[in-house]
């Protein structure tokens, strides 16, 4: 096979790779297309070059049929699975695949006998791989456990979820986490053009297709192998005497093609992203971030809702108005609707961006709420309690207290707010930004006041 195309991880010069299915010798071509073209060995393996470089511990594991327990994390249509039954293959280990959707503990117990049986009768080892672990709760996932402790069963467990949230720590500590990422629009085209010319697999040259039409299909796949192919088969479903038109490409890549999952990682990445572009002052990248999440479906209410917080935690004083924008860009997505309310959602993305920046009232907040939950319930001062009732008031609630608006420039100078039992905290530090320059200059005004009056007393 030729290795001169850079973009094709499989190829590894210097490495004997043998077809790791060369038992299965008729391949049934009713057979959807991406299944035909998984690929058998690393040089039809194309992606993930920084877990299949010279001396990563997963190339080793392949070349040198050593498996040990592992989670492959990544995105659709990356290769968790062909490369779990690469695993198996070279380790010459008895190969069970099980689907966490519709999968149980009576599953994993009929996996594990399976696996007894072939230990027992041919001394051989089994890779358990479980599709979709995620979806496993805690006691399913511990089912399988002591049966990769004893050696039972090597444990591959696939997921588009983070590891770190979804599985048992248990299992975690048991397994190396290997993260796949999203294929390249080139490996893609690579991936497609195989397909097509591939002369037992493939199409055998049957089909003829602009070079811009691949490309498109490997655009609208947005990094999934998987996907891509489908969508070449769809394409050739329906061309014309071999030959798929442009017109049938667009066709077939049209509509929504955007990786967004609305309550998982890939998610939760891209409304940081938006926070943090925003927090960095850069308006055009927070633009991009919340097309991409109204690209992927994403309810923009709740990309307004995110934005108050924002407008809160990373403005605050520096820029008031930046609360009352994002107030107004959500009521005008519920008022108006799409497209209307979208574009006052980017006029506040816009606005907090370029806005000066102060999370001095939230690190604030943070602070009082520590100093309040560990100092327990400290008394209020009696000259700042209310006195409604003749004995609130022989009891001497409120005498003392100071009317602020009787005094010069209705500031009481010297007088206390906190508890007795409490020293004052300066928790707000204002920053130099914005309006809070003069929030700073009125407050160390007022604290030489004080300590003007605290002097003189």
């Amino acid at each position: 096979m030729d290795g001169a195309c850079d973009s094709r991880i499989g190829w590894l010069p210097g490495h004997v790779v043998t077809d790791l299915f060369a038992s299965a010798v008729v391949v049934d071509h009713d057979r959807p297309l991406a299944d035909r073209m998984r690929p058998a060995n690393l040089d039809e393996f194309f992606g993930q070059r920084h877990l299949l470089e010279d001396g990563k511990p997963l190339l080793l594991a392949i070349e040198q049929g050593r498996a040990h327990s592992m989670v492959f994390w990544g995105p659709p249509g990356t290769g968790k699975t062909t490369l779990a039954r690469m695993i198996a293959a070279t380790t010459d280990s008895h190969f069970i695949a099980l689907s966490a959707v519709m999968a149980g503990v009576k599953d994993i117990r009929a996996a594990v006998a399976e696996a007894e049986q072939h230990r027992q009768m041919s001394n051989r080892s089994t890779v358990l791989f479980l599709d979709e672990v995620h979806r496993f709760n805690k006691s399913q996932q511990d089912a399988f456990l002591p049966y990769v402790e004893d050696g039972t069963l090597t444990f591959i467990g696939a997921t588009t979820e983070n590891p770190s949230f979804e599985l048992n720590n248990a299992l975690l500590s048991r397994a190396r986490v290997y993260v796949l990422k999203t294929l390249q629009t080139d490996e893609l085209v690579d991936i497609l053009q195989r397909a097509l010319r591939d002369t037992e697999r493939g199409f055998s040259g049957e089909y003829s297709i602009s070079a811009e039409s691949i490309k498109l299909i490997a655009m609208a796949a947005d990094g999934d192998a998987r996907r891509s192919l489908n969508l070449l088969e769809l394409a050739a479903d329906l061309a014309d005497d071999g030959q798929i038109s442009d017109e049938t490409v667009k066709e077939v890549a049209s509509g929504n093609r955007r990786r967004f999952d609305k309550q998982g990682e890939y998610f939760y990445d891209q409304i940081s992203a938006l926070h943090k572009s925003i927090r960095g002052t850069d308006p055009d990248a927070a633009l991009y971030w919340l097309m991409r999440m109204l690209d992927g479906g994403c309810d923009p209410l709740y990309i307004a809702r995110r934005l108050i917080r924002v407008a809160s935690e990373d403005i605050g004083n520096a820029d008031p108005r930046s609360l009352q924008m994002t107030l107004n860009a959500w009521e005008a997505m519920e008022r108006l609707g799409s497209p209307e309310g979208e574009l006052a959602i980017a006029h506040a993305v816009v606005y907090l961006a370029c806005a000066p920046k102060s999370n001095a009232v939230y690190t604030a907040t943070k602070a009082a709420m520590q100093d309040a939950r560990e100092l327990g319930s400290l008394e209020v001062p009696m000259h700042l309690r209310n006195a409604p009732t003749k004995l609130m008031k022989d009891l001497g609630y409120g005498e003392q207290y100071r009317y602020a608006h009787n005094e010069e420039d209705a500031h009481a100078s010297g007088e206390t707010y906190f508890p007795e039992d409490m020293s004052p905290v300066k928790y707000y530090h204002p920053v130099p930004r914005g309006l809070e320059i003069r929030i700073r200059e009125k407050l160390e005004e007022i604290e030489r006041r004080n300590q003007k009056s605290s002097t003189e007393k």
